[in-house]
């Protein structure tokens, strides 16, 4: 009978703990309830034996919820126990486990005992008010060994205390790795005793960019003198160790180099003069590969090499153009000398010269996945931004990768409602986005997988001012990000997830960060509905609360009540908000349409746009949304070095005498107007009979907005195709590299 009652307990402690989930995150790989539960005490007695840095963390972070004292193991209400034996890939492995008397932790090292104090510390605040933990045991683990975030502090700089601050968001959800992103074309922000000059001149800049790249503004500000003393770089690293977190230095290679190149133009393949870059974008003055650059970098790399202990040094080695190299005479007797194929041997000439000094001194290198141009260094790990193929590449020949594609993992892309957010990069990555990742490439088997060390987000810093801005643009993607490295993500279970998100803004609240709270706005997605389009309106809360008007003027609790998808017959302006107890919780989004005979009508596209810009398909062309050409959010998609080529079916023939279609310019982004465009007509989606053409002088004419009158025409399928830009001229950011091409609406009237 006493079996049968605790069996009943254990049951009961199961289903209570599965109905009020622990909001945890990332969630552990295993979570068994116990009977009974642990009161928080006023004086939380702490084994006197516990790993005193850790433990200091742990006091430091619940100072509010209860006080702290030491005692003997015996009575103690946390005590500590090291495992035996450490296997490879148990190093962050920990045990928690909650009785009603005492709260027990096991780990193999003081790392898995920091970690298991995460758990605890957000356990505690879930349960601080009721003061009674349920009893359980987790036994848990990290499936990735990198889970990273990227700082860039060069296009804008953050002091010592905001990028410990970085760190401390950063061990609070279990991420191992700080990339430090410390020299580019924007300014040098570490300091090199052998060359005084890197900071003296490469860490200030005459002005700054401000607002959208596409209104070319500046501020005449001098921007700077900023940066980080050894010791300031030192205190960091220091810091970061003490939560048992890597530091990953980035000096930047053979690319991204104004800000050196502008304390010491010697290095370069011309003679300047040159100065710190005051606009974003890439630029055509590199490192020139000579001896006497490469034992400029040497010497900087044995002083980055002395403050940092880290595995890996990152090189860079991204968006490297090669213009400079193909007129310099230098270059070209290299590549004759060392049989080189071309300017792309000639990068991989110079990271493999960089990896045997990096190697030499006991380190390894990483680098960006342009490094794979003309054959990957032999030792060389690859950061995969530019999509998945980079990282895929890398595993199949048995180098290390961690996973960081700009359509999930780009955190200077807009989260919510472009209209509703601050200025971004472009692009749209919201937090179901980054939830939905999965880091291991369905492309590779189980033993090319071992070769994924991680996941990593970046943060870059063009559009991003000031640390407040910072907090806005990691959270609560940071947290989607945690739970993807830790490997318990379920994209098919995101609303729990997103409820355990809402639960840890208390936390963030009380530290007085600047979250994003772009989940509590409405979401508004366009769908084929009745032959021609519906606007489908959601939030994270109950969808009873949104209120919405077609005539252009804000909502009112007192405006009609959202239930089903609203028709857009015609063109009109659809504002929404979300209302709770009478009040207005949320910014109001904004959506105006524009309704063609296209507008919902089936199309497909020969090639698909990049990843990065491809939220909502093909369908994106007949949404009925003209995309705004200062945020290239969601209403855009991207082909980089691809033609578009769309055929519209209308269903029915249909008669129309004007066609048109938006391109983008801006070549800082390396986004160039079509070449060319052609429109076609059919009726049998197999012959296609010509009826516009239209010349590269008709669209920068038009400057890329085209509306052009193709006589009456009567038809049932539509065929436009735009022609890519193609390579990059010289002269241009980004030379020799693949144009991009934006595409917006195509409709017909």
């Amino acid at each position: 009978m006493v079996r049968t009652f605790f069996v009943f307990l254990v049951l009961l402690s199961n289903i209570i703990l599965a109905q009020n989930k622990l909001n945890l995150i990332p969630y552990p790989q295993k979570v068994e309830a116990l009977t009974g539960e642990f009161i928080i005490p006023e004086n939380f007695k702490l084994d006197e034996s516990l790993p005193k840095q850790e433990t200091e963390y742990f006091k430091k972070r619940l100072p509010s919820i209860t006080k702290f004292k030491t005692s003997k193991k015996i009575d103690a209400q946390l005590i500590y126990s090291q495992l035996p034996k450490i296997s490879e890939g148990k190093e962050e492995s920990y045990i928690l486990e909650i009785s009603p008397k005492q709260i027990h932790i096991q780990s193999y090292t003081r790392q898995g005992y920091f970690l298991a104090l995460q758990t605890l510390i957000q356990i505690i605040e879930q349960y601080k008010d009721s003061k009674n933990i349920p009893a359980m045991k987790i036994e848990d683990q990290p499936k990735f060994a990198w889970r990273g975030m990227h700082l860039d502090v060069c296009r804008h700089f953050f002091t010592v205390e905001e990028v410990k601050q970085y760190i401390d968001y950063l061990a609070m959800y279990k991420l191992n790795t700080f990339h430090w992103h410390l020299t580019d074309d924007q300014g040098w922000r570490i300091e090199i005793k052998k060359y005084p000059k890197l900071t003296q001149i490469g860490s200030k800049r005459k002005e700054s960019m401000i607002g959208a790249y596409v209104d070319n503004t500046f501020d005449g500000k001098p921007y700077g003198p900023y940066f980080y003393t050894q010791e300031q770089i030192k205190e960091v690293v220091k810091y970061a160790q003490d939560r048992h977190i890597t530091v990953v230095p980035e000096i930047e290679m053979p690319g991204h180099a104004l800000a050196a190149l502008s304390a010491y133009p010697e290095l370069a393949c011309t003679k300047g003069p040159f100065e710190a870059a005051t606009k974003w974008g890439v630029f055509d003055d590199v490192f020139c590969p000579k001896d006497e650059t490469f034992k400029f970098l040497e010497n900087v790399l044995d002083e980055v090499i002395k403050l940092f202990p880290s595995q890996y040094i990152h090189i860079g080695g991204d968006e490297c153009p090669k213009t400079r190299w193909k007129e310099c005479a230098h270059c070209q007797e290299l590549i004759k000398k060392n049989n080189l194929k071309d300017e792309h041997g000639l990068q991989s000439y110079f990271i493999h010269r960089i990896e045997k000094y990096v190697n030499s001194k006991g380190r390894k290198i990483i680098g960006w996945d342009e490094i794979l141009e003309g054959g990957l260094a032999p030792n060389a790990a690859v950061m995969s931004w530019t999509g998945v193929n980079g990282g895929i590449e890398a595993a199949k020949s048995k180098h290390f990768a961690v996973m960081t594609p700009g359509a999930y993992c780009y955190f200077d892309h807009y989260q919510g409602d472009p209209q509703s957010e601050p200025n971004a990069f472009g692009g749209f990555t919201p937090l179901d986005k980054v939830y939905s990742y999965n880091p291991i490439p369905s492309e590779l088997n189980a033993e090319q997988a071992k070769y994924i060390m991680g996941v990593q987000a970046n943060l870059w810093t063009e559009y991003i001012l000031d640390f407040k801005h910072v907090q806005y643009m990691i959270f609560p993607r940071l947290m989607a990000l945690s739970e993807v490295g830790w490997g318990t993500s379920d994209p098919k279970n995101y609303k729990e997830f997103e409820n355990r998100v809402i639960s840890q803004f208390k936390v963030l609240d009380q530290m007085n960060v600047n979250y994003a709270k772009s989940i509590y706005n409405i979401s508004g997605k366009v769908i084929p509905a009745n032959n021609g389009i519906a606007y489908e309106l959601s939030t994270s809360q109950n969808s009873n609360g949104i209120r919405y008007t077609l005539d252009g003027t804000v909502p009112t609790i007192n405006s009609k009540t959202y239930q089903n998808p609203v028709s857009i017959p015609n063109s009109l302006t659809i504002k929404s908000a979300y209302f709770e107890d009478g009040q207005l919780k949320s910014a109001v989004s904004t959506q105006e349409f524009t309704v063609s005979k296209t507008t919902g009508k089936k199309i497909s596209l020969e090639q698909q746009p990049s990843e990065n810009y491809s939220f909502g398909g093909a369908f994106t062309l007949v949404d009925g949304i003209i995309g705004n050409s200062r945020q290239l959010g969601k209403t855009w998609l991207g082909f980089q070095g691809k033609d578009v080529v769309a055929v519209i079916d209308f269903g029915n023939k249909t008669g129309f005498s004007e066609v048109y279609f938006n391109t983008l310019e801006n070549k800082g982004s390396w986004i160039h107007l079509a070449k060319s465009a052609k429109i076609f007509v059919s009726d049998d989606n197999k012959n296609f009979k010509l009826i516009k053409e239209l010349g590269k002088e008709d669209i920068q004419n038009a400057k890329g907005k085209i509306t052009v009158n193709v006589g009456s025409q009567n038809t049932k399928y539509l065929k436009v195709i735009i022609e890519n830009a193609g390579i990059i001229p010289a002269g241009n950011p980004g030379a020799d590299s693949k144009a991009w091409l934006f595409v917006d609406e195509i409709g017909v009237n």
